[in-house]
């Protein structure tokens, strides 16, 4: 499926190589301010080529709104979006045209739809991304009116680890560094990497502040299962952690239990949600990604017939995915977030009153 949402939903489209990449964005409430050098800073955080830490391929990814914007509001009609594609290089692939890239979706896509746009990875490309960070833009500015804010870090690369969380740290990080006494280590670590014809994995951390008490649709639309879905849809996401994650299973109730006061709760190790329900805390997520699979060293695999080779990858990859992904994490996160508040308005009469009758 190529949509997600469910009362502020969207629909991607495009291709790595192809002409454009887009998406239509539907469920905007009327009256937003559609602030559109917002949209393209955020999708300027992502775009590629912008230091020796990420892939070669430079593209401006300037932003086009088509629809749903009169007069710098949203109509409360579809928000169709475009960014054209014009750095690529299509030639680079054309040594893999019968061969499946070790790692890459290469071969699950061909035996899924029996052909594979094998440029770039077609569709299964990172760079459809960028349609998703365009969307995650106007749900920041939707939530941003609420007081909820989305901020994000990488706080693990190649297994080093952060020891401090400063999102304004990152923000002055060419890799989004959470902690500047980690930086270097984690660059060196990157470049070494790239210089061996290797990549390297990396974790990002989400925050989400300012989040109201009562978001999430239990049982089945819970608030950390669709931020959890939201995350793993993104390219090379491998796991996702709320709060302690993992660290929870190993832990006494008597320690992971947040314990509360008339003044809120003593720690965070729910990371903000519980029961599937937004608590009123700050929601924290791990997410994990693989190292990049394009990597540029011989490696073993098979073309579509079945025949074993080695082979050797062209093109212009990024030795650490998780970097530019990072803000892909913030943009899905903030959907969710918006698509929560929008879903949580009749969720009792209250609500649906204060509607209503005033």
């Amino acid at each position: 499926m190529n949509s997600f949402g469910e009362k502020l939903r969207f629909s991607t489209f495009g291709e790595s190589h192809g002409k454009a990449l887009g998406c239509i964005l539907d469920g905007v409430p009327a009256g937003l301010k559609i602030d559109e050098e917002y949209i393209q800073s955020e999708l300027d955080r992502r775009k590629p080529g912008k230091s020796e830490f990420e892939t070669a391929r430079k593209e401006a990814d300037k932003i086009e709104i088509l629809s749903g914007v009169f007069e710098g509001l949203s109509t409360g009609t579809p928000i169709a979006m475009v960014i054209y594609n014009t750095n690529q290089k299509s030639k680079d692939y054309s040594n893999i045209k019968d061969v499946f890239r070790p790692g890459h979706a290469d071969f699950t896509y061909f035996h899924k739809y029996g052909l594979r746009d094998y440029r770039g990875g077609g569709r299964s490309s990172a760079r459809e991304t960028a349609a998703r960070v365009a969307a995650g833009a106007i749900a920041k500015l939707m939530i941003k009116e609420l007081g909820i804010e989305v901020k994000s870090g990488i706080c693990e690369i190649d297994g080093i680890k952060s020891k401090n969380y400063d999102y304004n740290a990152a923000k002055k990080s060419i890799i989004y560094a959470l902690d500047a006494e980690m930086e270097e280590a984690q660059k060196e670590a990157i470049l070494n990497a790239k210089n061996e014809h290797d990549s390297v994995g990396g974790v990002s951390r989400v925050e989400i502040s300012g989040v109201p008490v009562g978001l999430g649709q239990p049982l089945y639309y819970k608030l950390d299962g669709v931020l959890a879905d939201a995350m793993m849809g993104i390219n090379a996401v491998k796991a996702v952690e709320i709060g302690d994650g993992i660290l929870s299973a190993s832990a006494k109730g008597s320690y992971n239990n947040d314990e509360i006061r008339s003044n809120g709760f003593e720690s965070n190790h729910a990371g903000g949600i519980l029961g599937g329900i937004s608590n009123g805390d700050d929601i924290i997520l791990n997410v994990h990604f693989k190292p990049t699979p394009s990597i540029f060293k011989e490696q073993h695999t098979i073309d579509v017939n079945n025949n074993e080779l080695d082979f050797s990858l062209k093109g212009r990859h990024d030795p650490c995915v998780a970097i530019r992904g990072t803000i892909v994490c913030e943009a899905m996160a903030a959907i969710v977030i918006a698509d929560m508040c929008l879903l949580n308005m009749g969720s009792n009469m209250d609500g649906v009153l204060k509607y209503y009758k005033n």
